[in-house]
């Protein structure tokens, strides 16, 4: 065939066909190739394929040497990149061979199946979206296909190989199972296909909604195959079941509780209503029209017309949603409140069309917030008026509204309390407990609290009150606020103190009195030995000059007691009012007097006594109690002296900035403190079988320095000695 006839035949044929010579370059191209594979209007003869079809060098330059060579090459589909674009190219490569034989060229023939492709991803998107995969049964063989989508769906691993007599058990046991079971024997029976939406048990036991559709092949009266889809509706039938489930609630919804559902259209400027708002409206359907202005303006209530329109016409030109309550009057005078919403449709132009909306019976909610508000009047005014503190406190502490008495009590402004806190105002000493209180509250522990605090008001003064703290929850049951009650009952403390104040004076009356007579029998009894002593001494001198000393000694006797009977006036004085009876006591010289008093006992027992005490040392105290505390403590030391050795007292003082310190160090028997030291001091506690001792005079002692603001301290070891240490309040600058 010449060269001429290949040309017209190549040009002419109906697909894209090219011949190339040795070296790549186009002899001759069909006008399809011309019209998917070349710019228009160019012309490719002589030119190399790789100059015009660059994607195709990568894909070719091995290919087309090995044609040359005799070999064909086919490619059904191949996906490149031209010029920016994605394509699928499918070739074919032939060696061109002349009469004789000889390899001349190469034909090369190319197709563009991108629509295909793309067609094809598509579709196995769509397969895979849809969750849809495909299954068949050839019952000649009784081989059974799944697809990987239909594993899936079943939740198999893709390695699964399906068996005829598994596939049944993979619907749901009862009513689904049985379905599928009677359609594909009705199909095999007569040919007739189905589409079912029934339950399966995936292999990890889920249960899932599936789409089955199948058909069957029957040859000769006989099915020989079964085949067909399977989808993944789960999703999609779930949501259906609840939104069936949500409608039909809907439906009972609307009817139990009375709403009333209405449609306006903007085109025709028509109402429609259904069957509840005609029972709203307490109208019939063949009496009332809905459209008819007069029978509209009738039902709804004169004073509240005004409202509807504005409403409507707001929702209209987009000023306000569509959200009301109005009034109606029913057939039979009955007032009835409805509350009414709407929603408007729109075209795609953004020109509204229609007004959807609902009307529900608000009456007894009317009803309710009317009783609420007035109840709420009713309160605010107990509030306000209130003779008791009243406040309403948030979560952290900070006032939300006080009343004009808590102010009052107070001393604060409203705004200035609403600046603080309750920490703020309340007592240190007493915020800890109401804090832990308060927490137990917001912790749900307890509904509220009552303690007695203490709060500091503006001018700094203590208020005494009863707190009552009651949680406030709101309608889900959460902690809302606290209410807070605070009654003043800072004039009733002042009661209980001064009550308290009196018992104390009387039981310091008592105490006083029962001290001053054990002082006068102890003192005076102290008086009587030393006298009785001396004229006992009197009656067997005979020496003129012991005689003299005896009558001074006497003299000096007398001249004590008489002392000692002036200061018993002062000893019957209240403690309370022991501070108004305290002078400036001149301990040495007290000391000194006392000493002398005591002169003969310390001579007859020779009591070695050291006193190291300043001249001028001087405390503030009452010079009756003082004068007897040193006289029991140095009479003490003589009676309780060690008959082993020489009795010996050592008196000596300590100076610090709060405190003169006297101490009394005897080495007489000493107290067994371990067995007696909580009970040294109680009156009728003796340590020793002493027939003078009567167990008052430490009980006396420690009274007395108590009464003086002082205290007494004591420390002794069996056998070794005892000290008494009195501690005087220091009204001197310390050395």
């Amino acid at each position: 065939m010449d060269t001429l006839t290949i040309n017209t035949l190549i040009k002419e044929a109906p697909v894209a066909i090219a011949l190339l010579d040795d070296q790549y370059c186009f002899q001759t191209y069909s006008s399809v190739w011309e019209d998917k594979f070349s710019v228009p209007n160019s012309n490719l003869l002589g030119i190399n394929l790789f100059e015009v079809m660059p994607y195709l060098k990568s894909e070719l330059e091995t290919v087309l040497p090995k044609c040359l060579r005799g070999e064909s090459h086919q490619n059904d589909a191949k996906k490149l990149v031209v010029e920016g674009i994605v394509k699928w190219l499918k070739w074919k490569v032939k060696p061109q061979r002349n009469l004789d034989g000889i390899i001349t060229g190469i034909i090369l023939f190319l197709e563009d199946i991108s629509e295909n492709k793309r067609k094809e991803e598509i579709h196995q998107k769509a397969v895979e979206v849809a969750k849809i995969g495909g299954w068949e049964i050839d019952l000649l063989t009784n081989d059974l296909y799944w697809t990987d989508i239909t594993k899936q769906i079943h939740e198999l691993p893709l390695d699964y190989m399906p068996k005829l007599e598994e596939g049944i058990k993979f619907y749901k046991e009862g009513r689904h199972r049985d379905t599928i079971s009677k359609v594909v024997a009705r199909a095999m029976a007569d040919g007739t296909p189905w589409d079912v939406n029934l339950v399966i048990v995936t292999a990890k036991g889920r249960e899932r909604w599936v789409r089955a559709m199948g058909s069957v092949e029957m040859k000769h009266g006989k099915c020989v195959r079964i085949f067909g889809t399977f989808q993944d509706i789960d999703d999609e039938k779930r949501m259906e079941i609840k939104l069936n489930e949500v409608s039909n609630r809907l439906a009972i919804a609307t009817t139990g509780s009375n709403i009333g559902i209405w449609e306006y259209s903007m085109l025709n400027e028509d109402f429609v209503w259904d069957d509840n708002m005609y029972k709203l409206y307490g109208v019939k359907r063949i009496n009332f029209n809905p459209n008819n202005r007069h029978h509209w303006r009738r039902a709804v209530h004169p004073d509240d017309l005004d409202t509807i329109v504005s409403t409507h016409n707001n929702a209209l030109e987009g000023k306000k949603e569509y959200e009301t309550q109005y009034r109606i009057v029913t057939p039979k005078g009955e007032i009835r409140h409805l509350g009414a919403r709407a929603v408007i449709i729109y075209d795609e132009k953004g020109t509204p069309t229609k007004m959807i909306g609902t009307n529900f019976d608000i009456t007894e909610l009317s009803k309710t917030q009317l009783m609420l508000e007035r109840s709420e009047e009713s309160l605010h005014r107990a509030f306000e008026k209130s003779t008791t503190g009243m406040a309403l406190v948030g979560l952290k502490g900070e006032w939300i509204q006080v009343n004009k008495q808590l102010c009052s009590k107070l001393g604060y402004t409203e705004e200035e309390l609403r600046n603080k806190n309750f920490q703020d105002i309340t007592h240190p000493e007493d915020l800890e407990k109401d804090v832990a209180l308060l927490n137990e509250v917001i912790k749900g522990k307890r509904d509220s609290y009552k303690i007695e605090k203490r709060y500091l008001n503006k001018e700094g003064k203590t208020i005494f009150a009863i707190l009552t703290v009651t949680a406030v929850r709101n309608i889900e049951g959460r902690l809302s606020h606290f209410i807070s009650q605070v009654m003043d009952i800072s004039q009733r403390i002042k009661a209980e103190e001064e009550l308290t104040r009196l018992l104390n004076i009387t039981k310091q009356q008592n105490d006083s009195l029962l001290n001053f007579a054990h002082i006068v029998s102890h003192n005076l009894r102290s008086h009587a030995t030393n006298l009785s002593m001396l004229t006992g001494f009197l009656e067997g001198e005979k020496d003129e000059s012991e005689v003299t000393e005896i009558h001074s000694m006497l003299k000096d006797a007398s001249e004590s007691l008489n002392e000692t009977v002036v200061h018993l006036n002062d000893v019957v004085q209240l403690k309370v009012g022991a501070n108004e009876k305290m002078v400036p006591v001149n301990l040495p010289e007290t000391l000194h007097t006392v000493k002398k008093n005591l002169s003969v006992l310390l001579n007859d027992k020779k009591v070695q006594c050291t006193v190291d005490m300043p001249h001028n040392l001087t405390v503030n105290g009452i010079p009756a109690y003082i004068d007897s505390i040193f006289l029991n403590l140095i009479t003490n030391s003589i009676k309780y002296s060690s008959p082993k050795r020489t009795p010996t007292l050592n008196i000596t003082t300590e100076i610090t900035e709060n405190h003169v310190i006297l101490s009394f160090a005897d080495n007489g028997l000493g107290i067994n403190l371990k067995r007696h030291g909580k009970k040294i001091f109680g009156m009728y506690k003796t340590f020793h079988k002493n027939k003078d001792a009567k167990g008052i005079g430490l009980f006396i002692t420690k009274n007395q320095m108590e009464s003086m603001r002082g205290k007494i301290e004591v420390e002794s070891e069996v056998g070794i000695g005892t000290t008494f240490k009195l501690y005087f309040e220091n009204n001197q600058t310390p050395e």
